[in-house]
């Protein structure tokens, strides 16, 4: 191989190891307090909203999360903590899939006057927590499609549908 082929060679894969660390030191300081959510745009009021998930969960007692533990010790319900905090701009909302055995972790903001994000933040493998993988950022490409896809078809689809019909 002549030296100057070497010498191309060596600047190309500098440059794209260069890149490839920069995406993944972007990654790392990812802006926002949900960088990787996958945010969903309804059109529909936030207090609209919020109410067609309080009747999903109603018609889906399933989606339900039961009493969950932290290492293993009791840790309540989580629906206790649903809702805004106090100078907070996300309403937090759980749902559970029960064949999965898994906790899905969601929330709501306005987005404009009659415009709401809903955002599909993070996944925990079983009812004990601390084991949340985040989407969008913990999935390989394959897998992250398809958990959204189940959201989509289990949560979001039934959720918009309500709000079509108010």
């Amino acid at each position: 191989m002549q030296k100057r082929t070497k010498r191309i060679l060596v600047i190309f894969t500098s440059i794209l190891v260069g890149l490839f660390g920069l995406y993944y030191l972007g990654r790392m300081f990812a802006p926002g307090s949900y960088p990787f959510a996958e945010v969903y745009e309804l059109n529909a009021p936030e207090k609209n909203v919020i109410d067609a998930i309080v009747q999903f969960k109603l018609d889906h007692l399933e989606y339900v999360v039961p009493h969950v533990t932290i290492n293993n010790q009791p840790a309540g319900n989580l629906s206790e903590s649903e809702g805004r905090k106090e100078n907070s701009y996300w309403y937090f909302i759980y749902f559970y899939y029960p064949k999965e055995n898994q906790i899905v972790f969601t929330w709501t903001r306005p987005s404009g006057k009659n415009k709401t994000d809903f955002a599909f933040i993070s996944l925990n493998d079983g009812l004990d927590l601390g084991y949340w993988k985040k989407i969008n950022d913990d999935f390989g490409f394959f897998e992250n499609r398809k958990i959204k896809k189940t959201f989509e078809e289990r949560i979001l689809n039934e959720i918009k549908s309500r709000l079509e019909t108010k």
